[in-house]
């Protein structure tokens, strides 16, 4: 299929169809005094001056980063058959605005010179990360696209998390947020995605798209404009309504534009030119990566508290892979006596883990789960005092009855009769030599049984 792409493409390189082969690295026309970053892009504004766009964070993910990753490394492969070359087609303007205008989208895909600024780079320098992104959406785009159709949505929404966290479930950006949309936390926890030291569903790809997709459905309702919505999921609600208030009550982000912040102003184009990548990356010379799809996942639900390793060591599964299904146990701990939790298996271990569930959770229990519940006090001194400081204690000793005597300490669930009879005596007697005038006691406390 790609040597036919290839060959289709050279074809009409040599019929004239407008198409000029440039190299990956894009030039701008920049002033000599003009540097950027590659955190950074340059467009004219409308009195022809440079005006200076910071790229969304995601475009700016190191290649290798994401390729690191455990479904990178396990089921993403360059395609033998596919031979991408570092020259990039740049077509006449009037085939972008064609091909934008025949994207079957509801949300309106317009062209201008900062979305081909965004074009460029993704089929440019980008290029080969679109190459992992591409790859990566087998895994991803149908969990974004079930949570887009229940919340009634465009569909072409699954591609904000291209330029959120350039599919990666484990990305953190410089202010905190997290995950594949990039929550904060406190927007996170009001869709109620749990974020505490040990689970941090903002990394759950299921319930983080359900959160995005219920968030933007909520935006929409506040903006009734769909570019005005994305650009609210990237600053917040608040700054796209004072840019509208700067920019006399206009609604048209377009018109707001010059009031945004400057990431803002970029990350609309930057949707545009995901939608426009993703779609027609086979015309850039792109070639996605190859993907071997794991089974299907289920989830199940966990009773006690457990580690991943717990569950990888009993069933025989791949830890890596139980880290990868399960990115929101932040330390591998599942707990499981707390919250109502669920561990993601695929499909074809559910049923062992089911049958091995019990011997998984009595499975080194306490080289895992070191957390300790109850905590005996040592009270006994360990040093001698001075002849001159004489406790209570040794001058009763001296002088008096010595107390002598031993001491339990009281179990979870234990009873005084079953303290009395394990140690040879009478619960009157318990009562006695600890002053207790009930029947009730507290797991923790010491208890003198002489």
């Amino acid at each position: 299929m790609y040597r036919k792409i290839f060959f289709a493409t050279i074809s009409m390189f040599f019929a004239g169809n407008s198409v000029v082969l440039a190299q990956i690295d894009e030039s701008d026309d920049l002033d000599d005094e003009t540097t950027l970053t590659d955190d950074e892009i340059v467009v004219k504004d409308d009195n022809g001056n440079d005006e200076v766009i910071d790229f969304p964070e995601a475009m700016t993910y190191d290649l290798d980063s994401l390729m690191s990753l455990y479904m990178s490394k396990t089921y993403l492969e360059e395609d033998p058959d596919c031979r991408m070359k570092d020259v990039n087609p740049v077509y006449e303007t009037g085939v972008y605005i064609d091909r934008l205008k025949r994207m079957p989208t509801a949300m309106e895909m317009p062209y201008n010179e900062v979305v081909r600024k965004f074009i460029d780079r993704y089929t440019g320098r980008l290029r080969h990360s679109v190459s992992y992104m591409l790859g990566a959406s087998n895994f991803y785009m149908p969990i974004f696209e079930e949570a887009l159709e229940t919340y009634g949505l465009p569909l072409e929404l699954k591609y904000l998390p291209v330029i959120e966290s350039a599919l990666n479930p484990n990305a953190v950006s410089r202010v905190g947020a997290a995950g594949l949309w990039q929550f904060m936390v406190t927007t996170g926890k009001r869709y109620d995605l749990k974020v505490n030291t040990l689970v941090d569903e903002r990394r759950d790809p299921l319930k983080a798209s359900y959160a995005a997709a219920h968030y933007l459905s909520d935006l929409y309702k506040v903006f009734g404009d769909w570019n005005l919505v994305i650009a609210a999921y990237n600053c917040g609600p608040s700054t796209i309504n004072k840019a509208i208030h700067r920019a006399n009550g206009e609604k048209d982000y377009w018109k707001i534009y010059p009031y945004l912040p400057r990431e803002t102003r970029g990350y609309v184009p930057a949707f545009i030119a995901a939608n426009y990548v993703m779609n027609y990356y086979s015309e850039h010379n792109i070639c996605p990566m190859t993907t071997r799809l794991p089974a299907q996942t289920d989830t199940v639900a966990v009773k006690k508290t457990v580690h991943l390793q717990q569950i990888a060591d009993v069933c025989g599964f791949d830890i890596d892979q139980l880290r990868a299904l399960n990115p929101e146990y932040r330390h591998d701990i599942i707990p499981g006596e707390s919250e109502d939790l669920t561990v993601r298996l695929a499909m074809t271990d559910v049923g062992k883990f089911i049958d091995m569930e019990d011997s998984v959770y009595n499975y080194r229990t306490d080289d895992f789960i070191t957390k300790r519940t109850i905590v005996e006090v040592n009270d006994e001194p360990t040093y001698t005092r001075s002849s001159s400081k004489v406790s209570r204690r040794s001058r009763s000793g001296r002088h008096g009855r010595a107390r002598g005597g031993r001491s339990v300490t009281i179990k979870q669930g234990q009873t005084l009769s079953e303290i009395a009879k394990r140690n040879g005596t009478t619960v009157a007697k318990l009562k006695r030599l600890n002053g207790i005038k009930g029947n009730n006691i507290r797991a923790g406390k010491k208890l003198r049984v002489r």
